[in-house]
């Protein structure tokens, strides 16, 4: 049995019961660089690791070879927990390593994990939604496959008010505010940018979508972009960076 497991946005004690059971049960733990490695010590004695972790675009593996790594192990062993940060199925490429089993006939379970399009905003004291500013929020990936000759993000549909949250988009945070304008949205428009959300090194830039890029160009990865009314209420809900 492979189990797709999402180990959450950072924080240790985010982690679900049920993803932390499975980790105690693996034979093998297959990771990638935004799980919290604080989690591998939860595993028992004998449990093989091997890491298969992304940084920007430098692979340590790239997405196929992980595929056949995640199969070749679970000929192997009884458990095998793929343990990704966030939730398997949010960007986090599940979807593929699902298929690539089920086509060679091996059991896999997805084990849903805490996102961090909506707990990092959360631990910065921003909420995605609020009653009288917004009743809706979109997740948008911020790096698209290079494979792909146009853009697959309809930017024409965000004239709303809608809390947008990019993922993995800090490198591309001045194209993505020039888009936004470009489609009517002011230069005043609030925008947060969170760094290494929920761990202890979280840290928070506020700006607009006009000087958003230059204050946070120096911030880690990895970040959040997160776009909308709803990053004014911060001065008033943060609490984690206070602790």
């Amino acid at each position: 049995m492979v189990y797709l497991t999402g180990a959450g946005p950072g924080d240790m004690e985010l982690l679900t019961i049920k993803a932390l059971r499975v980790v105690r049960e693996a034979d093998v733990i297959i990771y990638d660089r935004l799980a919290n490695p604080d989690i591998l010590a939860e595993a028992k004695d004998g449990c093989e690791f091997v890491y298969v972790g992304k940084k920007d675009s430098h692979h340590s593996m790239p997405q196929e070879q992980i595929n056949e790594t995640i199969y070749q192990n679970a000929l192997k062993y009884k458990n095998v927990v793929r343990l990704k940060g966030g939730d398997p199925l949010v960007f986090g490429r599940g979807g593929e390593e699902g298929i690539y089993l089920r086509e060679r006939d091996i059991d896999f379970e997805f084990i849903p994990g805490i996102t961090s399009a909506i707990a990092v905003p959360e631990y910065a004291g921003i909420p995605v939604t609020h009653r009288g500013i917004t009743v809706s929020f979109r997740v948008v990936t911020g790096h698209e496959s290079k494979n792909k000759e146009q853009s697959q993000i309809t930017w024409e549909n965000f004239k709303s008010d809608d809390t947008i949250i990019f993922l993995m988009g800090l490198h591309r945070l001045k194209h993505i505010s020039k888009k936004l304008m470009e489609i009517g949205k002011p230069k005043d428009y609030p925008v947060a940018v969170i760094s290494k959300g929920t761990t202890k090194d979280e840290k928070t830039i506020v700006g607009t979508l006009d000087t958003i890029w230059e204050l946070a160009k120096e911030l880690p990865t990895p970040a959040l972009i997160v776009v909308g009314k709803v990053v004014e209420l911060r001065e008033q809900l943060s609490w984690f960076e206070q602790k």
